[in-house]
């Protein structure tokens, strides 16, 4: 299992950690690596003590209706479903990225996304994943020769000539973006609960969650220092793009599977809940029917389509990145596991010194999911507000650049 929890934790987030380096410097980005990994990694024990609280818990919208009940099950429930959305369509975004690559922009953008679509609607309906650990560990495999290309790619060429900045002065925009960045790498929070779940004993998941950690954390750190380093600070994001055109193209060509896989593995874990949710205590749950496997589809086709939607109107993968650990991925991973350990200990909050403490770091690791998602959002808007300024500047410029030419030469001379 813990082998299972590594593939599917790392897939993309992995592609964006050198360019996180480029926009805030080594130093600050090494930093923030590690820290944001220590905290995640207790974070995920935090969800280990309520799932044996709570053994009946198989995901998050199970922990929200422990909490509140039927409310909060909608809220969880809800939220997860567009977590895993958002990342159905970052997937799509890199099908359409690897597509331009491998094919020198053979087409517009659109239409690759379009095939990429139907590709993941048809591989997703099978309603039963069959061997989805296997899958996960071919998607893994993928992601990890495809890096490895990469790295032994940008250290024969260079292209960043040995460029490296210890700092960046930055803006409030690109921090917050490496940092959701960073956050995005470590959202594998969300399926905690069904990891435990297909474990033999729970009391051995706290071992499986600090190899999961230790092996994510040095691999993110070996891959940004080492592609930054090499690439300087025009690496690209995704990683992949930072080598020549041949060694692109090489390079996505190995990650297909990791595209394709992990998104199809997104699709089915959102349309079986939604299916679930629908039409629990009813015969569609185990009947084979024309009638059941066209409702499949036709969920499946919804969320895929979404999926879809959401990449076409954030076609910047760092963006889109960005804005999913900002949505979803800072409170699964960080701040709801607060409120997990603050429901848990109801009452004992001041009980001893030790739990005085807790109660700090858990206020604390709430607090640091509010404080993602305020800040984060706040930066988009002003980020947003600046480029719209920018280009009415822009354009007025150029308007009053026309009308000062068309007066020189269209006014008749006295």
């Amino acid at each position: 299992m813990p082998a299972v929890m590594i593939a599917e934790t790392i897939s993309l987030g992995i592609l964006s950690l050198p360019s996180v380096l480029a926009a805030i410097g080594i130093v600050p980005g090494v930093i923030l690596i590690i820290g944001l990994g220590i905290i995640a990694t207790y974070t995920g024990y935090v969800i280990g003590q309520f799932k044996l609280a709570y053994p009946h818990v198989h995901n998050m919208a199970d922990a929200g209706e422990v909490m509140a009940g039927r409310i909060g099950r909608e809220i969880f429930g809800g939220a997860q479903i567009l977590f895993l959305v958002f990342a159905m369509g970052s997937h799509l975004l890199t099908f359409s990225i690897m597509m331009n690559t491998i094919t020198s922009h053979g087409t517009c953008t659109i239409a690759f996304s379009i095939v990429g679509t139907i590709v993941c609607v048809v591989l997703t309906l099978p309603r039963t994943l069959k061997k989805v650990s296997y899958m996960a560990i071919a998607s893994f495999i993928s992601i990890l020769s495809a890096v490895m290309v990469t790295m032994v790619g940008v250290g024969v060429e260079r292209p960043g000539r040995g460029k490296v900045d210890v700092t960046v002065q930055s803006n409030l925009y690109k921090g917050f973006e490496a940092v959701t960045n960073i956050i995005f790498a470590y959202a594998g929070h969300v399926a905690f609960f069904s990891f435990m779940s297909e474990l033999h004993t729970l009391e051995s998941y706290p071992k499986a969650l600090f190899l999961l950690q230790g092996v994510d954390t040095f691999m993110y750190l070996i891959v940004a220092i080492i592609i930054y380093c090499y690439a300087g600070t025009s690496v690209a994001s995704p990683a992949l793009g930072s080598t020549s055109p041949l060694l692109q193209k090489i390079a996505y060509g190995i990650a297909i599977p990791t595209i394709v896989i992990a998104g199809v593995i997104y699709g089915n874990v959102a349309a079986k809940y939604i299916y679930v949710r629908l039409f629990r205590g009813t015969d569609r749950m185990s009947k084979k029917s024309w009638s059941s496997f066209g409702l499949w589809a036709i969920i499946v086709l919804a969320l895929w389509v979404s999926a879809w939607i959401i990449a076409e109107a954030i076609p910047v993968f760092n963006d889109l990145l960005s804005l999913i650990s900002a949505l979803f991925a800072s409170w699964f991973t960080y701040g709801l596991s607060g409120v997990f350990w603050l429901y848990l200990n109801y009452g004992q909050y001041g009980a001893s010194k030790r739990k005085m403490f807790l109660t700090g770091v858990n206020v604390g690791c709430f607090c640091l999911g509010a404080i993602i998602v305020s800040n984060t959002l706040r930066a988009r808007t002003v980020f947003v507000g600046d480029c719209d300024q920018q280009r009415c500047y822009e354009f007025e410029r150029e308007f009053f650049m026309r009308g000062q030419f068309e007066t020189l030469v269209l006014k008749p001379s006295a």
